[in-house]
Order: C-alpha cells, then sequence, then structure tokens
C-alpha cells in the first residue's frame, strides 16, 4: 500500500462520512461477499489518480448491525424532573394502599360468606310422599320373649340406594366410639345393610375430655353427630341401649324409652354383629363411689365443671368457715393414669391462671390438688424418665402425688386410704376433700356380662375374651365380632400346639402328642404360630437359640412337651392390649376391611355352596397390633413415649401434643372449633361459670 497524502486524505473522508440509514432488518438484501461498485464520480479530484480503496471496501464488506448492536440514546424531555417524595408520604401511600386492598379482599369474602349463608335457607317445602312398608309400621312377633322383630326400618325405603340395600346382608354395630367410626369409615357402603345401636347420637373425642371440664374446650368441639357418619356409610341409626342377644337365633334385644317414659323393648336381628360399647369405670370394691364423679363422657365432664365451679362460688361466702374453705377447695384425682394425670394438670393450670382474674385472691393460696397412686409412679404405663419428669413438674406445681396409696372408703366430706411408711407398715390416713375424681381403671358393662355368662368358655371378669380376628369366643363362629374396651384379645398360643402340629402328624401317620420334630420343622412350626399369634412374632426372632434352649436332651428334636414348654414361655411374655383409642381405631380399620373381603368373597362361596369352615382366616390375615405411642398433658408441658423414644418439654411438647390430636380429629369441624377454643383461650381466658 502507498501511503501518500492524498489517500490518507481519501481514508479519512470515508471514514467519517455518516452511515447511510438502515432499516432494522435481520435479514441482509444481498449476500455479504457480494461485490460492490463505486464510481469515480463519487469522489471529485480524484479521476487521474489511482487510489489503493482496498482497506475502505473491506469495511464496506463487513456484516450489516443488529438493532442489539447499537448505543440507542434516550431523548432528553425538556420537562422538569418530577420532585421526589418524603419517607412520610411513601409510607403514608403505601399503608392505604395495602389497607384498602385488605379491606376490598374482606369485604368480598364476607359478602360470599353471606351470599352462601342466604343459599342455605330454604322455603319451600321439602317433604315429598315416600313409601314405607308395613313390616317397619307394625312389626311381626317372635323370639324366645316374643318381642317384635324389626326386620325392616322405616328409613329403608328413603331412596333408591337405601332400597337395594334392603336385601344386603344386616350389619349391626353396638356404641359410637373409636372402633364403630372406623368402621364405618372403612366400611363399603354398598355390601350391607347398616345398623348402629348406641344409648347417645354422637361421637366423643375422648382424649381432649380433661381439657373440657376446666373450659379449656367447649363440650360442643369434641362432639360429632353420629348420624353424618352414618350417613355417609348409607346406614341406619337407632338411639337406643342394647340389653341381651340371642347368639342361636341372631337377635339383639334393645331397649329404648318411648313418649310417656316406658321402657320398651325389641329384636333386632343380624347376620354379623360388632360389639364396641366400650367400658365402665371399676370400683376396685371401694365403698362410697356416689360420692365420686367418673369421666367417661360429656355428660360426666358437665358434672365435673359445674361441681368445680360450685365448690369456688360456696367459697367465696362470707358464711364459709376457714375450714370448710379448705376442704371445698381440696380437689383429689384418684388414679394415677392418663386421664388423673391430665384432669390434676388441667385443674390446676384453671386455678393458677383463671381463678385471680374475677375470684377472691385468697381462694388461691387455699386451694391444694392431690393425686392418689396404687403403684410407685405416677404413669407408670411409660418410661420411668417420664414417669420422673411428671411427678417433678407437679412437685414444682404443688399438685401433691400419694404413691403406694389405695383408698378404702370415699365419704362425704373425706377420703380414708392406706400408705406405706418408711418403714413398710401400712398407716390408714384421711384426706378432707371437696371433690374426687375417680379414674382407676375399666370394668364389664352390664350387657357384656350378660354375655359372658351365656358362654362357657368367657371366664375373663374384666373383658371378653376373642381370638386374633377378634370374633368373640363361644359364639357361632364368624357372626359375632367384639371390638374396644370391651374386650381383649386372647393370646393362648400354648392351648393351640395340636393345631399347628396336625398337618404334620397326618402327614407321617402319627399322634401329634407323641411325635417330635426337628428344626426345620420347628421353624414351619413358627411360621404358623406367627400367622396366627401376631403379637408373637417379636418373641420368634432367633429360632435357632429357642430351640437349642429347650432341646434339653441335646437329641437334635423337641418333643410335644418340650414344644408345648416353649410356647408355655412365649405366652408368659404377651400382655394384653392396652385399652386406649388407638387399639379401638386400629381394631376398627382391621375389622372394616376384612368385611370388605368377607364381602367381596361371597358371591364365590355362594356359587361353590362353600358355608362352612374358617371364612375369616381363609379371607384375611390376623389382627396385629402396632403401639404408636402414648402422650400426655401435665400442665404447661407435655410428654411423649414412642415405642421406646421418650421426650418431654414445655410449652413446644404442649404444642406438638396438640398438633397431635388436631390432626386426629375426626372432621373439619372438630378441627375449626378446636383452634377456636384454644385462640379464645389466650385471648380471654377460659369460662368461669357453669353450664
Amino acid at each position: 500500500m502507498v501511503r501518500n497524502g492524498p489517500s490518507i486524505k481519501l481514508l479519512s473522508r470515508l471514514r467519517t462520512l455518516p452511515p447511510a440509514p438502515r432499516t432494522p432488518s435481520f435479514a441482509p438484501t444481498r449476500p455479504f461477499n457480494a461485490p460492490r461498485h463505486f464510481s469515480r464520480a463519487s469522489f471529485p479530484g480524484t479521476a487521474d489518480r489511482v487510489y489503493n480503496t482496498r482497506p475502505c471496501i473491506d469495511s464496506f464488506l463487513k456484516p450489516p448491525r443488529t438493532l442489539a448492536s447499537y448505543n440507542w440514546v434516550r431523548p432528553v424531555s425538556t420537562h422538569p424532573l418530577p420532585k421526589r417524595r418524603s419517607r412520610l408520604f411513601r409510607f403514608t401511600y403505601r399503608l392505604f394502599a395495602y389497607a384498602g386492598g385488605f379491606i376490598l379482599i374482606t369485604g368480598g369474602l364476607v359478602v360470599a360468606f353471606f351470599l352462601y349463608d342466604a343459599s342455605t335457607y330454604r322455603e319451600d317445602l321439602s317433604y315429598t310422599d315416600i313409601p314405607v312398608s308395613e313390616n317397619a309400621l307394625e312389626p311381626r312377633r317372635g323370639g324366645p320373649k316374643n318381642l317384635p322383630i324389626a326386620e325392616v326400618l322405616v328409613d329403608d325405603d328413603d331412596c333408591p340406594e337405601n332400597s337395594r340395600q334392603k336385601h344386603k346382608p344386616k350389619l349391626v354395630i353396638l356404641g359410637s366410639g373409636w372402633g364403630s367410626v372406623a368402621i364405618l369409615k372403612t366400611l363399603n357402603p354398598e355390601d350391607y345393610h347398616v345398623t348402629v345401636v348406641s344409648p347417645v347420637n354422637y361421637f366423643l373425642f375422648t382424649p381432649m375430655l380433661p381439657s373440657a371440664t376446666v373450659g379449656t374446650l367447649e363440650l360442643r368441639s369434641l362432639v360429632e353427630p353420629i348420624r353424618l357418619i352414618v350417613s355417609r356409610a348409607k346406614g341406619h341409626f337407632l338411639k337406643a341401649e342394647a340389653v341381651d342377644v340371642e347368639l342361636s337365633e341372631k337377635l339383639l334385644e334393645v331397649a329404648q324409652t318411648n313418649a310417656q317414659g316406658e321402657e320398651c323393648h325389641f329384636y333386632l336381628p343380624y347376620d354379623k354383629l360388632v360389639l364396641g360399647v366400650g367400658a365402665t369405670t371399676n370400683p376396685h370394691g371401694v365403698k362410697g363411689l356416689e360420692n365420686c364423679h367418673f369421666l367417661k363422657d360429656i355428660e360426666d365432664a358437665r358434672l365435673i365443671r359445674n361441681k368445680v365451679m360450685q365448690n369456688l362460688e360456696q367459697a367465696c361466702m362470707p358464711t364459709t368457715s376457714d375450714e370448710e374453705r379448705r376442704r371445698l377447695l381440696s380437689f383429689v384425682v384418684s388414679g394415677g393414669g392418663p386421664t388423673g394425670v391430665e384432669f390434676a394438670a388441667e385443674l390446676f393450670d384453671m386455678l393458677n391462671e383463671d381463678l385471680g382474674r374475677s375470684f377472691p385472691k385468697i381462694l388461691r393460696n387455699e386451694i391444694s390438688v392431690h393425686v392418689i397412686q396404687s403403684r410407685g409412679h405416677i404413669l407408670n404405663t411409660y418410661d420411668e424418665a417420664l414417669s420422673k419428669f411428671a411427678e417433678a413438674r407437679f412437685a414444682h406445681d404443688q399438685v401433691e402425688v400419694l404413691t403406694n396409696s389405695r383408698v378404702k372408703e370415699v365419704q362425704k366430706d373425706k377420703i380414708l386410704f392406706s400408705q406405706k411408711d418408711e418403714n413398710g407398715e401400712t398407716v390408714t390416713k384421711e384426706l378432707p376433700m371437696g371433690f374426687c375424681l375417680w379414674s382407676t381403671g375399666v370394668a364389664q358393662t352390664e350387657l357384656c356380662k350378660r354375655i359372658a355368662n351365656k358362654i362357657e368358655v368367657q371366664t375373663n371378669k374384666h373383658a371378653l375374651e376373642t381370638d386374633t380376628h377378634l370374633r368373640l369366643n363361644g359364639a357361632p363362629l364368624g357372626s359375632v365380632y367384639a371390638i374396644g374396651d370391651c374386650s381383649t384379645v386372647q393370646n393362648n398360643v400354648a392351648d393351640h400346639l395340636v393345631h399347628f402340629l396336625r398337618s404334620m402328624a397326618w402327614e407321617k401317620g402319627k399322634d401329634p402328642e407323641k411325635m417330635e420334630i426337628t428344626f426345620p420343622e420347628w421353624r414351619d412350626v413358627a411360621q404358623r404360630v406367627k400367622k396366627r399369634f401376631p403379637q408373637a412374632s417379636d418373641h420368634l426372632r432367633r429360632l435357632d437359640k429357642l430351640f437349642e434352649q429347650y432341646d434339653k436332651d441335646q437329641n437334635g428334636t423337641l418333643a410335644f412337651g418340650e414344644l408345648h414348654e416353649l410356647l408355655l414361655q412365649i405366652d408368659s411374655k404377651l400382655t394384653s392390649l392396652p385399652a386406649t383409642a388407638q387399639r379401638a381405631h386400629q381394631q376398627g380399620q382391621y375389622l372394616g376391611r376384612k368385611l370388605n373381603k368377607l364381602a367381596q368373597a361371597a358371591p364365590g362361596m355362594t356359587a361353590n355352596e362353600v358355608d362352612y369352615g374358617d371364612l375369616d382366616e381363609a379371607v384375611y390375615k390376623a389382627f396385629e397390633y402396632h403401639h404408636l405411642g402414648s402422650l400426655a398433658y401435665i400442665g404447661n408441658s407435655a410428654v411423649f413415649d414412642f415405642n421406646g423414644l421418650s421426650f418431654s418439654g414445655g410449652l413446644m411438647a404442649v404444642y406438638l401434643w396438640r398438633s397431635v390430636y388436631f390432626a386426629q380429629s375426626v372432621s373439619l369441624r372438630t378441627r375449626i372449633l378446636l383452634a377456636m377454643d384454644w385462640s379464645k383461650r389466650a385471648l380471654f381466658g377460659r369460662d368461669m361459670m357453669n353450664y
């Protein structure tokens, strides 16, 4: 390249030429490598000279620039910039904006609620002509006592669904507790004609019942209408009381009170009967229990609340002496189980937190709460560390715990009890009291006692015995089941030894009581034991050690006597299931699933004419209880025992305790009411008044 003066001048002119206006387009009008043509007329004064214009041409051959490569310049407005507002103005503006939005949204929700509420009222007449069977209005008489037999109910023809179920197998459920509700929620509504018989028309959330005795929770927050639950299962409900069962004729005797106050009895036929009537409080032979209160039902909670408030009001009277005031303000709880401990904790919280707001402060100084426990610790079924934590918490709250004590008599104004002193001698003491709660275990109801007296094999005085399929022992096989507190599962593994060995003996042609089994055969026997008695599975983990331990003659086999001794040892380690809500709930779910399986298998059995044998075992496994843990409230604190994992704490544990029961509540309605009651207690305190 020749770098002379005119050439440099030409290049500088080319570079300083303004760029030609381009239309913003991403597609070039011609290829990049197309030649460009220049005329000499475009550059005046250069006609007689030859220039090297390659650098200039190369610059024109570059690809066009895109829109994003330009540096766009925003034109500056001639208007003055807006003035910056003060912080107070911005804060006020945003406050009113947010408040206005909140008011608009809230107002919209309120209007929507009132529109929904208006849609729930009905002015048109909702009744129509309903066909009712004559057998429902005038049932025929029969049975051992010649009573009316309710073969058809008045609502069997209310709708086509009820009419279709009228001829299905009749399933009668006694009680409206945890087990019965679990069955109704698990059962397939199309398989059975379901009838629930209960003296109360509600389901009670029993774990929170102590909170209702002092106003922490309202009574209505713990109950759910049982008819709503029954209607979801397309069943029927009778508010009556079962008094007897005719097992051979499959008739349930039911009693109810008519409009004249007279008691009327009738029979209710069944194909399958479920006993879920619960239990009563165990008196333990103590005299004077008419002077005590119990805590089993919602009416008991109402009576306790009124009695506590009555004592507080009487203690404020000017005519009440100091001695009488201290007696009225002495509250005694007999029983150191979860119910007794939680009631004592709730009672102390109410007296400590809410009493001073509206009652004379002298009452707080003279109040005393006592817990009488027959064992060495309260909450003795929990981990020992949790029991000691509960005792330490009660000692901090000045709640007296009297361990190793037994109540002998309850009088109107005092309690007589025996207690071991430091020397181990039994000493009789008395304790003045104005209120006593009796919470010491469970006992059979009158119906369960009548049933047990009819069956020879029912020898348990505390509960009805069932097998592992929850069938009532001694009743016709597969017709009567028992769940919940009224029953106990019989774990007699050793008594079924001949049953376990029968098939092996038949294959070898030997007598089951004279045969000897080897280790492989022992493993087969253990599998059969686990299948029939699932609770024994934990004690049959190391089969080799058990075989070696009970093979006393070391001949490599187990004789009938040695095997019987082994199973007896397992029997002694099996404990009865706890009388808790979670046990009844699990049994109800299990029984509901099994009834569904039986209904599904019924058509095939009918077609093959199979109506005998152990149908329950053929279609479903035996019941196995899974303990999910225990928890208890002990006064602004809570303790948890989950399969050996123990936990205790203050308010955080209380919130966890509430969350567990909140999640277990039976419906959305009760959950909302529980949350409202806890919030109301925090904002306004407990309601200190009678009901």
